[in-house]
């Protein structure tokens, strides 16, 4: 149990600790597993918590073994390590910043040599930085946060797809900001919309080879993001905007990642799933 000095309504570091938040995001499967990802081996980024913690666990429960990259959270990596494990899948964590090539090309590699191969890469991994004005965006958040939400989902593409094979996927995390844009986000945004047109262009270019690349576009998601990102104040009306008029919980959003993982989602590529509690977006 956690005592009052353990948890923060704000965090002042990215990507935030999901120990240390108020209230604990629900991360835990919502229903048996029935094998769907069995056997397969997992590359996640940014799966030590939020929904990168919802997809590793739900994974491991569908029969998955799981590599965790994360940045710098060693006991939420812990945890999710743990959280694998009792779920009966294996689990590696490689702690690095998927904004080096070097780093990325190190983490796939040391994925296939641990788990014996790689079938699905999920890019999860993202920081975001909240400025009221763009002209205040220096250019060293705006380099650091495409080097973070894009470039690290270029790099472990890359490093990835010499391994994967026919029926393998890709699955990446955009965001409803790339649709509608965020007024303190610009740069994140930016970010977000480029992983769209990453996700389409890369889904052409492999389809020949039966390697499918979709994405999901997640709305007001309660993870350690959100308390590392704003104000106390829009941290307490966060998510009350949407038509369901609540943020969504991770686990919430983990199906989306099953759904496009595994051969439920054979005849879709390029596509991109939108689990916003209601909001409108075209796709």
């Amino acid at each position: 149990m956690l005592d009052d000095s353990d948890v923060d309504t704000r965090q002042d570091r990215q990507p935030g600790r999901e120990y240390r938040m108020s209230r604990e995001p629900d991360y835990e499967p919502r229903y048996p597993g029935s094998g769907r990802l069995k056997g397969k081996r997992v590359l996640v980024t940014g799966g030590d918590s939020g929904i990168g913690r919802a997809v590793s666990v739900l994974f491991a429960r569908e029969g998955a073994d799981l590599a965790i990259v994360y940045l710098e959270e060693d006991k939420d990596a812990k945890t999710t390590c743990e959280m694998v494990e009792e779920e009966g899948g294996r689990c590696h964590l490689i702690k690095g910043d998927v904004a080096s090539k070097s780093f990325c090309e190190k983490a796939v590699k040391e994925t296939v040599d641990c788990l014996g191969g790689l079938d699905i890469l999920i890019n999860n991994a993202a920081e975001q930085h909240v400025e009221t004005e763009a002209e205040d965006i220096s250019e060293e958040q705006l380099k650091r946060t495409f080097a973070t939400n894009l470039f690290g989902y270029f790099f472990m593409a890359q490093a990835a797809l010499p391994h994967l094979k026919k029926g393998d996927s890709i699955v990446n995390t955009t965001s409803v900001t790339a649709y509608r844009g965020q007024v303190l986000l610009v740069d994140y945004s930016a970010t977000k919309g480029a992983i769209v047109s990453f996700t389409r262009a890369l889904s052409q270019q492999i389809a020949g080879d039966g390697i499918r690349v979709n994405a999901v576009a997640p709305g007001p998601i309660w993870t350690p993001l959100i308390p590392a990102s704003f104000p106390e104040e829009k941290i307490e009306s966060f998510g009350k905007h949407v038509p369901l008029g609540r943020p969504g919980e991770p686990n919430e959003v983990a199906p989306c990642y099953l759904f496009l993982a595994c051969e439920d989602s054979s005849y879709m590529t390029g596509q991109v799933m939108h689990p916003n509690g209601g909001e409108m977006v075209g796709s």
